[in-house]
């Protein structure tokens, strides 16, 4: 059973996350390197928010539980504006990187784009983000023990699964929307980002109260899907040629007059 739920839950929490992976990233090696950089951008502000919160809380009462759980919400906010303030870090960067590909191309253009990059570069995120915070619940799932035999909720699990889903769905679609706000100095979207970030790291607080918590950050990351899909240059005609396996015309034939050699007499 403890088997089970481990493949089950894993599968829950990673299988979108394995499934963009496989399709859009691993057959590009320089996809992979945006995602393993990306990992470690996020690697970073999370040492930092650790060490924030490990030092605040060695200087504090430790006898009071009020001020312990206030240190808590402290530290997931400072890790939520910490992990902002990296992505901004890292755009900076792949901008660079950017320039420089574009400059050493033969054609002059990047070999990868800068939405493909903020597509990666919050994939990355999202990942590594989902498994430091699921791979302890996942290892407790193998067992020995029976969750909710003292009361607690039976599918703890369960909803940490498919919140750990959300939380790197999220990610991505943070990743596409503020790469786009930083290229076009959009700062009240950069704000909402930030602002949808916290939220969601704020619902989790909600727990166990599993309804209030799960529901509207699967309302959120909906939202923010459509909003990054929008982004990207998305529309509803597109979805529907997806849909309908709409191909372009292959018989088109493109004339350049301008270039056509003049016939010898």
């Amino acid at each position: 059973m403890g088997a089970a739920v481990f493949f089950g839950c894993a599968g829950i929490a990673f299988g979108p996350a394995l499934a963009l992976f496989l399709l859009t990233v691993a057959a590009e090696p320089l996809r992979v390197i945006v995602l393993v950089a990306g990992a470690f951008f996020w690697l970073v502000s999370l040492l930092l928010a650790s060490l924030i919160w490990f030092v605040s809380v060695h200087l504090s009462d430790r006898e009071d539980a009020k001020l312990q759980y206030g240190l808590l919400v402290f530290g997931a906010a400072v890790s939520v504006l910490l992990q902002e303030a990296f992505r901004f870090a890292y755009f900076k960067l792949l901008k660079k990187a950017d320039e420089g590909l574009a400059m050493i191309s033969e054609d002059g253009r990047s070999p990868i784009s800068l939405r493909q990059m903020a597509y990666v570069s919050g994939l990355s995120f999202g990942i590594i983000s989902g498994v430091f915070s699921v791979i302890n619940i996942l290892a407790d799932s193998i067992g020995p023990g029976i969750v909710g035999i003292h009361g607690d909720s039976p599918y703890y699990f369960i909803t940490s699964a498919f919140l750990t889903m959300a939380l790197v769905l999220l990610h991505t679609f943070w990743g596409v929307i503020f790469f786009d706000a930083c290229e076009r100095r959009r700062y009240w979207c950069l704000g909402l980002v930030v602002a949808s970030h916290l939220l969601a790291s704020g619902l989790t607080f909600l727990n166990p109260w599993y309804e209030a918590s799960l529901i509207p950050i699967f309302i959120l990351t909906l939202l923010t899907g459509l909003w990054a899909f929008l982004t990207a240059g998305g529309s509803f005609r597109n979805v529907l040629k997806c849909l309908s396996c709409e191909q372009e015309d292959a018989s088109r034939v493109m004339l350049y007059s301008a270039l056509q050699v003049p016939f010898e007499d």
